[in-house]
């Protein structure tokens, strides 16, 4: 019975986002729903605002109102409900990249900007709903619901290598090798500023408390996962680098956090800082030049370029590679193009 109502309790803990804020020592004076709608991930000012009435927000343990302007060091305490979840996926006729296929799995070069799974503001247009067409029954496990076949995910504006199981034992069998860390995967990436030399970044990887959305890299294991990201400069351009990232473990936005943590974030990367000029001179001819670039790739630069994997069915290990796509493929031949003629004049 006790093992019953423990369950149930954490049933309901499920429904609810609790969190705990200190305002930043340089925080100017702002209101505390606006403030709240950068740090809490899927947030709207409204919902915020019915939290704020309804007493689930909390400066230094007092109720306030929505007018009121958080202040330095401030302690702040929210409770949110959840939005509710629609965890059915709808099959949906939308044209896939399918590089490999068999009984058992199903590879898929994804394009940047289509979201992997159903989820809050996007039930529609996902790569499930697209795979839920072609395929008709995914299977799913417990607690994958809304994600049937998926074993691992890369985000909206990540292309590349996407691995799909088609039955359960398939599901079970590479869901294992992802937990294992023995899948092989490979990234490519451009990254800010001239990386020196390869090397390793590790490190617990968890929410950031100034913004729910992205993630930092703490010291202390209580905070975050175990990560490690390889990484090897493969091309330099003086004021970005083209590298590849070998994955260790694969938390989410793993790749963007770590390069971000050594001072070297993706190159376009509205959320960790790289859609703003990091490296290089101050002219106005080279301010115009980046941000052609960033018109270019609107995205993060990164992509999923290899996998490997021992196959669920055939017990031998296989291996894909895709190419880069057109825009990573355009901003590299700028780069070059720019560094060429800067070096030659």
């Amino acid at each position: 019975m006790d093992e019953l109502l423990d369950a149930v309790e954490q049933d309901e803990q499920d429904l609810y986002e609790h969190l705990r804020l200190v305002v930043d020592k340089g925080q100017s004076l702002l209101r505390i729903d606006k403030f709240l709608m950068h740090r809490i991930e899927n947030a709207t000012r409204n919902r915020i605002q019915n939290a704020i009435e309804a007493g689930n927000v909390l400066v230094n343990d007092k109720a306030i109102k929505s007018s009121y302007k958080v202040k330095p060091f401030d302690v702040i305490s929210v409770v949110l409900p959840h939005p509710p979840r629609d965890t059915e996926v709808y099959p949906e006729d939308i044209p896939l990249d399918i590089l490999y296929e068999d009984d058992d799995v199903i590879l898929v070069n994804k394009p940047a900007g289509m979201v992997v799974h159903p989820g809050f503001n996007n039930y529609t247009g996902t790569l499930v709903n697209a795979l839920a067409f072609h395929i008709k029954q995914l299977p799913q496990l417990p607690g994958n619901e809304g994600r049937p076949g998926l074993v691992h995910r890369i985000d909206k504006d990540t292309s590349g290598l996407l691995l799909i199981s088609k039955n359960e034992a398939s599901l079970t069998q590479l869901a294992r090798q992802f937990f294992d860390h023995s899948i092989a995967r490979k990234y490519i990436a451009l990254v800010w500023g001239d990386v020196s030399e390869d090397g390793t970044v590790t490190g617990y990887i968890g929410r950031s408390v100034k913004d729910r959305r992205t993630m930092d890299i703490y010291a202390d294991e209580t905070k975050g996962k175990w990560s490690v990201t390889h990484y090897k400069v493969l091309e330099r351009f003086g004021y970005v680098t083209l590298i590849e990232c070998q994955l260790e473990t694969g938390r989410t936005h793993q790749i963007r956090a770590h390069m971000q943590h050594i001072g070297h974030p993706l190159f376009s990367d509205a959320s960790y800082g790289g859609d703003r000029i990091l490296k290089g001179t101050v002219n106005a001819k080279y301010k115009q030049f980046v941000q052609n670039c960033f018109d270019i790739i609107p995205r993060q630069a990164l992509h999923a370029k290899s996998l490997g994997f021992i196959h669920p069915g055939t017990k031998e290990f296989i291996h894909f590679e895709t190419e880069l796509p057109a825009d990573f493929t355009a901003v590299l031949a700028k780069w070059r193009h720019y560094i060429h003629y800067n070096q030659s004049v």
